[in-house]
Order: structure tokens, then C-alpha cells, then sequence
């Protein structure tokens, strides 16, 4: 058995805006595992600026991975702790090797095309016209909830924008979601999240800065309107600091991105402690190409979670790998009659 791995980066086809800054580019490195005549592959899409593997010695460490590929998938998998978007990538590449098709690593109803995956349609920040035009066209795909990206402009414009469609649909006809990504102060956050609530919005994800445990745990208790952990959950590690933070902040959900919360083993812990505590959860992708996010899709799947994912990044980039995953009606499909283009594969690979 051997593994080699390969950077790539990813072209958005218009720059994606968040409060953290605007991205054109993303980098994603892929791990092939070759055994006799069968190869398996899996992504590792680091996040810069937002990983906690964004460590200089990032493809050190997926060299080193390559190099003892014989300690097998659970070895490998306990010596990555620090490095969640190599585990995923581990995770899938044995998958992908271990089944008939590279590409069908959880066999459920989505993976044989007769059960899509309900999504939200996102809304990236921008100008005003910008967003409008993104909303707009959101509806008109067809999708029956909306997260919109928010703290990059003038709280006042975004609260004009969420008013403007809630003016049109009820809450029966469009869920919306929003995400601040810690865009707000702590001092200014509740009464901020006092005004959105008037909009009978779904959700706030991640309002404040990870990190501040007890003011989270404060915004929970007191907010009007339900509040989930995102960036939060990033590079809490182990089983106890784990449930230490869901009893602490005691949110009511948690967003689950698998390539920042140690693959689907780690996303597997989360999820049965928000379900010990009673905590709400959904999947996301987080800007992975559609290797990483076909995994991510098949994986999500099997958990039967009913609510919309997050999953609807695959059309981003320009030189994205063509394959059967397909967004129609607010749903992600697999479309079995699409192929994996195995040229562009091939080149990657």
C-alpha cells in the first residue's frame, strides 16, 4: 500500500465575502491510497485563517501521513489529533478504497439517487444591490431556506434586506438563517439579536468571537432567538472538552463542518453529545471541492437529520471536479446518470 498526496487550488467564479475578508482562492490538497489495483481518494481542505491545522507544517505532516500509511486508518487517525482536515481526508481515501465505487463511501438512499438532501441556499456578503441580486436568485432556484452572511456592511442595510423578504414570505414559506461568523461585539450582541428575532429568523450562527465561553453561555440563556456554534467547536479536541463546552455555553444547536471538527469521527462525538444534552445540530461543507463535499454529502445521509444542510458550495469554483452531485429545487441530488470526470482526476491525481 502506498499514498501521495497533491495541492490544488480552487477559483471561486466571483469573490465569496465574509466578515473575515473576501476569498477568490482555496487551497485543497487530495490523498490518493494505491493497494494493488485499487486506489482510493479523500480531500483535505484546510481552511486557512480558520483551521486549526493552518500550521506551517500542514503538508509536513500529510508527507508524514504518506510515508506511514501502514499504520492503517485508526492509527493514522489518533496520531492527526491536531490535524482534522488530514483525518477527513484519511477517513474518505480508506472508504474510497475499501468500496466497489471510489466515489460511493456510504451507501444510503441519496447515494442511489432516490433521496435528496434539503440545503439552504447561501447568501454571500456584498453591497446591497449584490446581496438583493443573490436572494433573488435563490428564490427563483427554488430553495425553502435561506442563510444569509451578515457583519461585513452596515447592520442596518443587511436588517433592511432580511426585512425586505420577510416582507413576501412568511416563515412557513422561507426559513431564514443568518451568520454573523463572531462579526459582533459582546457588549452589542443581545440587543442586536433582540432586533433580528422580530424577523422570526431560524437562527444565529456563532454572533460573537469563539472563545468566550462564559458570554456565549450568557447570549444563550438570554437570547430571543436560537443561536448555534460554529467556528466554536473548532479545535476542541477531546471527548471531555467537548460535552465541558456544551454544558458551559448550553447552545441550542451546533454546526457541524466535518474537515474542521476531525473528519466524521469527530463530527460522530459531537453529535452524540448534543443529543445527550438535548442540542439541535446540522451539517455543513466548508468550501471543499466536490470530493470533499461528496463525502461530507453521503455522510450526512446516513445521520437522517431531516432539517436543511449546508451543502450547496460545489458550484463556487470554475475548476471545480465535474460529478453527479447536482443542486435542483433547494436539494442536493446524485444524479446517477452524471460521471465523474476522470480525466480532470487523473491530472490532479
Amino acid at each position: 500500500m502506498k499514498a501521495t498526496w497533491k495541492k490544488n487550488t480552487l477559483q471561486f467564479k466571483r469573490p465569496a465575502g465574509t466578515s473575515r475578508g473576501t476569498l477568490k482562492t482555496k487551497d485543497t490538497w487530495y490523498l490518493k491510497i494505491e493497494s494493488g489495483d485499487s486506489w482510493g481518494v479523500g480531500e483535505c481542505g484546510m481552511f486557512r485563517g480558520l483551521s486549526v491545522d493552518d500550521r506551517p507544517d500542514f503538508e509536513e505532516k500529510l508527507q508524514w501521513t504518506c510515508n506511514h500509511i501502514q499504520l492503517g486508518e485508526s492509527q493514522l487517525l489518533d496520531e492527526l489529533t491536531g490535524f482534522p482536515a488530514i483525518q477527513i481526508g484519511v477517513e474518505t481515501a480508506f472508504h474510497s478504497l475499501r468500496a466497489k465505487d471510489a466515489f460511493q463511501i456510504f451507501p444510503s438512499g441519496f447515494v442511489s439517487g432516490k433521496q435528496p438532501i434539503t440545503i439552504n441556499g447561501l447568501v454571500w456578503m456584498g453591497d446591497k444591490a449584490f446581496m438583493k441580486q443573490q436572494i433573488s436568485e435563490k428564490l427563483k432556484q427554488g430553495f425553502n431556506c435561506i442563510k444569509m452572511k451578515i457583519g461585513a456592511i452596515a447592520f442596518e442595510t443587511e436588517l433592511a434586506l432580511l426585512k425586505s423578504i420577510r416582507s413576501e414570505f412568511s416563515p412557513s414559506e422561507i426559513e431564514l438563517r443568518v451568520d454573523a461568523n463572531g462579526a459582533f461585539a459582546a457588549s452589542e450582541a443581545l440587543e442586536k439579536l433582540k432586533i433580528l428575532s422580530d424577523l422570526q429568523l431560524h437562527s444565529i450562527e456563532q454572533p460573537i468571537k469563539q472563545g468566550q465561553w462564559q458570554e456565549m453561555a450568557h447570549l444563550c440563556d438570554a437570547t430571543p432567538l436560537p443561536i448555534a456554534l460554529d467556528e466554536e467547536l473548532i479545535g476542541i479536541v477531546t471527548s471531555a472538552d467537548k460535552e465541558k463546552l456544551l454544558q458551559t455555553i448550553q447552545p441550542q444547536y451546533i454546526i457541524l463542518k466535518p474537515t474542521l471538527v476531525g473528519g466524521f469521527g469527530g463530527s460522530d462525538t459531537w453529535i452524540q453529545f448534543t443529543e445527550k444534552h438535548h442540542i439541535g445540530w446540522w451539517i455543513t461543507s466548508a468550501l471543499e471541492s466536490n470530493v470533499g463535499l461528496n463525502a461530507i454529502a453521503q455522510y450526512t445521509a446516513i445521520k437522517n437529520n431531516t432539517m436543511p444542510q449546508g451543502l450547496g458550495t460545489g458550484s463556487l469554483f470554475t475548476n471545480n471536479i465535474a460529478s453527479p452531485l447536482q443542486v435542483t429545487d433547494g436539494k442536493l441530488h446524485y444524479n446517477k446518470n452524471k460521471n465523474w470526470d476522470t480525466s480532470h482526476l487523473k491530472e490532479l491525481l
